[in-house]
Formats: structure tokens, sequence, C-alpha cells
């Protein structure tokens, strides 16, 4: 079985957390991967290659020249930079190209084909990626688009990799930034809402350690609900199986809708979604 070649543009949370992921269905799937980073800081790619066993590339082009995927683990206001920067090295690799593999917010397959191409008609091989923060963890949501110029093996081989990272799902290239608000941001807000939530305990006389376990917990228990119960019970169901007539939960939620919790949420992704838009 062949070795495939993946290099890591960027050592960041993210992309160290995909490597990880990618490292450990490798060794779990008996497939093997070599897996090397680059980055502007090469310290910081040297720490991330250390922590999973990993390689370090010279260079951007040195890491596009030997890699059979190229993950541009890069913020979108950097990525036209490194695409400047590998653009001479893939067309020189037009025969055989590597699959680039983004995760910027906000940039087509489309713009990174035409910034790579130079005028060439040869569309190149382009996935789009939306993770999030849970796959430091491998329980990431992972939202997968490729382009028509993805062979079905490249495509199939890299939604297996990207499952070492969490759950993978391939949809709709128009659905990204929409994801991006969702699920890409989403952390950020559950986070918030542990800490409130926990906050709340506090206020109510609990340890700090206690309300901060309590309130974690709580939410990745509901979660876990509504995915096992999906084609049961929709989300409102589940909140009135909690809330009975006169009692404690209900004048929770009675508080929260006082101050548009559900609206403020909504506000959020969207907010989120329309900056990825703008991003693009």
């Amino acid at each position: 079985m062949s070795e495939i070649k993946i290099a890591c543009i960027g050592s960041g949370n993210m992309g160290f957390a995909l490597m990880k992921g990618i490292a450990a269905i490798s060794k779990k799937s008996n497939k093997p991967v070599s897996i090397g980073f680059t980055d502007a800081y090469a310290e910081k790619a040297k720490t991330a290659a250390d922590a999973l066993g990993a390689g370090v590339f010279g260079s951007n082009t040195e890491a596009t020249e030997k890699a059979d995927f190229v993950f541009l683990a890069v913020k979108p206001q950097t990525i036209s930079e490194v695409l400047a920067e590998i653009a001479p090295v893939i067309q020189k690799r037009l025969a055989a190209p590597p699959l680039l593999v983004s995760m910027a917010a906000g940039w087509t397959i489309e713009k990174i084909q035409t910034v790579i191409a130079s005028g060439s008609a040869v569309k190149i091989p382009v996935a789009r990626i939306m993770p999030n923060t849970p796959a430091l963890i491998s329980k990431g949501m992972i939202a997968l688009a490729v382009s028509p110029a993805v062979s079905d093996e490249n495509a199939d081989a890299l939604e297996e990799m990207l499952k070492g990272a969490g759950t993978v799902d391939r949809i709709p290239e128009n659905y990204f930034n929409a994801v991006t608000g969702l699920s890409g941001s989403g952390p950020a807000f559950a986070f918030m809402f542990i800490e409130a939530l926990a906050d709340g305990g506090v206020l109510a006389g609990l340890p700090r350690d206690k309300a901060l376990r309590y309130a974690a917990q709580t939410v990745l228990g509901s979660a876990a609900m509504v995915l096992e119960l999906e084609t049961e019970f929709h989300p409102a169901e589940l909140k009135d199986m909690v809330a009975s007539p006169g009692g404690t939960t209900i004048a929770g939620i009675a508080a929260l809708e006082s101050g548009s919790f559900r609206s403020a949420a909504i506000q959020a992704v969207t907010a989120a979604w329309k900056r990825a838009e703008e991003l693009g």
C-alpha cells in the first residue's frame, strides 16, 4: 500500500487538530501517511511536528512540490499570499497536481482555482472544508465540498482521513458560509452559554468547579439526546418534556425569553454568516 504524502501549510490549532486526526485514523486503519508541516514561524511548525512525530518542510513551495494533499490551514486574510507563492509549483505539476484542501472562510473553490490557474484552462483539484474546534478532541463537525476536478478516489480518501477529527458531511459548496456561521463559529457561542450556566450555578451557591462541570455535562448530554432522538423528537418537544407546569424549568425559560435568548442566538449565527460572505 503506497504512502499518502500530506502537507499542512499552517500549524495553528485547526491545522494541528486535523493532522492529529489523520495520524490517528491512519494508525487505526493501517493506511500509511506521511505528514509534514510548514509555517511562517518555523519553531511553531517544529512544535506541531514533534507532537505528532511528523516532519517539517523548509517552505510552502517544498511542501507543495512533494505532497499529494496540501492542506491550506491559514486565515482568509493570508490565503491569497500563500496561493500566489505555491501557484508556480502547481502549474509545473498540472499533469499530476496535488489536491488543495482549503479551510479559509469565504474563499470559494472557483476563486482558489482562478488564483492558481494564472490563465491556464486546467481546473486544479480543490476541496473546501469547514471544521470546528472540537476537532481538537476528535469531536469536530466538518463540512466538505469538492470540485469536479477531484477524483472519486481522492474525494473518498480525503473524507476517510477527516473522520479522524470528527463527523464529516459532504454538502453543496453554496452552504459553506452558513455552515461557517453555525458550526464554524458555534463552539464559541456554546462555550459562552456553558460559562453563563456555570455563573448562574455559582450565583445560586454552587462551588465554581462543580458549577462548570454540571453546566458542561448538561450541554453535552442534551446535545447527545438531540442527535440520538432527532428522528423522533424536535428539540422543542424535548424542551417541553423538562418544563413542568408551574415548575422551575418554565420559570427559567421565561427568564431566557425575556432576555431575547433565541433571538440573540439567531443573530449571532447570521452575523457570523454575513462576515463569512464579506471575507469572500
